[in-house]
């Protein structure tokens, strides 16, 4: 046995904490995501309600558990998450709205089970149509193992224009010995622009024309690491969204994530609109441009 310090019970997850993320930012978020019956997916309901989350198209699956996750956080900020998926896997074709993704101005995908892949040819159709939304991709542990060559995910690829993922699944993903190598072959498959995350070593990224490295931004001391990734892409996803440059956007990522490992939680250090603009305007990010 190991005695803990300290238990916390918090709100999660990948679109849980994108959608809480992007509305606190100002944007119209809508969730769409599996749940269950029981206390924990209540919680997570009424959480995204009173973060003005859009909830209509939730789908609550009776007498089953929410996914949830046992973190055990260190005090260096690292941690190890036991989880079990769930209702996730109840995510497909007859209760993911396409309708409502269609008229949307940006959609985010976070990470999927296997048994949900099948939603990703309606994403497909859905990008390829006219007046087709903005894309932003964090793809999965079954999207990364079967790589860049699946069909499926060289299409999604050609109309991304955000890809984020860390190094070690960036590598996985396109089987690239580098991150440098793997952005070069993201790239060919007609992706717009490309983050990877490394923890404290900062971000390396591309927007096609220039890579980039943007250090990491020290805001707070560093608590809790979970949640990161998901703040990143929020951060630049909204930067983005509202006509903010690259540079700009990678720098919002950044910010948001530092913001994020300063309190116990995925959710509890994500910015506000009003202070991502006062921090935007007075944080000093040293962001070098690379050669392609």
């Amino acid at each position: 046995k190991v005695r803990v310090q300290e238990v916390i019970e918090t709100c999660r997850g990948g679109a849980s904490n994108s959608a809480v993320g992007l509305a606190r930012l100002g944007c119209n978020a809508c969730f769409e995501g599996v749940i269950g019956s029981d206390q924990w997916g209540q919680r997570l309901l009424e959480n995204m309600r009173n973060e003005g989350v859009d909830t209509r198209d939730a789908t609550v699956v009776e007498g089953e558990v929410s996914s949830f996750s046992i973190i055990l956080s260190a005090s260096s900020g690292e941690r190890v998450i036991l989880y079990e998926p769930g209702t996730n896997a109840h995510l497909h074709k007859a209760n993911f709205d396409r309708d409502t993704a269609k008229h949307m101005d940006w959609v985010y995908l976070n990470h999927i089970q296997e048994d949900s892949s099948i939603i990703q040819d309606d994403i497909v159709e859905i990008l390829a149509g006219e007046d087709a939304p903005r894309f932003t991709w964090n793809p999965g542990g079954h999207q990364i193992d079967v790589g860049i060559e699946s069909q499926t995910n060289l299409q999604l690829l050609k109309a991304t224009d955000f890809l984020l993922l860390n190094r070690d699944e960036a590598l996985r993903f396109a089987r690239a010995g580098s991150v440098e190598e793997a952005m070069k072959k993201l790239l060919k498959t007609g992706v717009s622009s490309i983050v990877v995350t490394d923890g404290k070593n900062g971000a390396d990224a591309t927007d096609g024309a220039q890579r980039y490295h943007c250090p990491v931004a020290s805001l707070v001391p560093v608590v809790d690491t979970t949640g990161a990734g998901d703040a990143f892409g929020t951060g630049m996803t909204w930067a983005l969204l509202t006509g903010k440059d690259f540079s700009t956007a990678l720098k919002a990522g950044t910010i948001n994530a530092a913001s994020v490992v300063g309190a116990i939680g995925a959710e509890k250090g994500l910015l506000t609109e009003i202070q991502m603009k006062e921090l935007l305007a007075r944080t000093n990010l040293a962001i070098e441009a690379l050669p392609l």
